[in-house]
């Protein structure tokens, strides 16, 4: 039995409910995708997509057929496939490989880059398909961390250039920001102290005047965070402040911005060490007397 993925990920990959094998992937969002997976054999049959792949090997050997060559990508790795370039896919030694990927548009990464150099420039192209790129491996693992708010699909996007570009010989290194909108910024700032809601990034280029892009750079220099990373803590912060109160975590997930309790409770946890249930009651501890202690 098998059912074929949505949009690129799609492409000559399909689910196989036989051995161990497994696929997950989140719907397209944004002009990006994400799809992590388990293969003990042959995974996926030659294939392309019109977006480029970039991926790390979390687990075992992944072998491929890829520009006239065998490739091979161990755990930590990262590969890039690019828009339009023939592929498969296999376990290269027994016992199988697992793997987290993300498809992005090629239109993003050309804006992102645009932004990052100052003027339109050609794709990124890296001529080697495995490699240990720090810069997309940490990117593919925010991605598969973060939420899918346009604020962090921008912050992911333009780490995702950002790496691309180092791996392109031809194109020179990111340049550090030189300029940065202190009054923009401020605004942008303000903005997102005020929201407790999710921000589109439209909001964002209305009230500083900035692209996406150029604005996450500069917030970065500033603030030494991402405009989507600063607007998720002022909401965490919001919400931690109402756990004594004794409203139900469904409601208050929503009150913060959240798509429901789970979404919410993870975020709130990766950013304090503690669900809010747990918060909530060393806290009330803490009122009556009983210290307070985590543990």
């Amino acid at each position: 039995m098998t059912s074929r993925l949505r949009r690129s990920a799609g492409e000559g990959l399909e689910r196989s409910c036989r051995g161990r094998d497994w696929v997950r992937g989140r719907a397209p969002v944004g002009g990006l995708e994400l799809l992590e997976a388990w293969f003990e054999g042959q995974a996926f049959s030659r294939h392309r997509h019109d977006t480029y792949a970039i991926g790390v090997t979390d687990a075992g050997v992944q072998a491929f057929d890829y520009r006239g060559r065998v490739e091979r990508s161990l755990p930590g790795d990262v590969v890039v496939l690019h828009p339009d370039e023939s592929h498969d896919g296999r376990a290269g030694a027994a016992g199988g490989f697992g793997y987290r990927i993300v498809y992005v548009e090629p239109a993003r990464i050309a804006e992102a880059v645009r932004a990052i150099g100052g003027r339109p420039s050609p794709l990124p192209f890296v001529p080697k398909p495995v490699s240990r790129n720090r810069t997309l491996a940490r990117a593919v693992t925010a991605a598969f961390r973060s939420g899918t708010e346009p604020l962090a699909l921008d912050a992911l996007v333009l780490q995702l250039a950002e790496g691309l570009i180092e791996g392109d010989p031809d194109i020179v290194p990111v340049a550090p920001v030189r300029r940065v909108d202190h009054a923009a910024l401020a605004r942008a700032r303000a903005f997102l102290d005020d929201r407790r809601s999710v921000v589109r990034s439209s909001e964002l280029e209305a009230v500083t005047g900035l692209n996406r892009y150029e604005l996450a750079r500069q917030f970065r220099v500033q603030y030494a965070t991402s405009p989507y990373r600063y607007s998720l803590m002022r909401r965490l912060d919001f919400a931690r402040a109402q756990l004594g109160d004794g409203a139900p975590l469904a409601d208050l997930a929503l009150s913060a911005g959240f798509a429901d309790q789970a979404h919410f409770t993870r975020m709130f946890r990766a950013a304090y060490g503690l669900t809010p249930k747990r918060y909530a009651r060393l806290s009330a501890g803490s009122k009556d007397g009983g210290g307070g202690r985590a543990c």
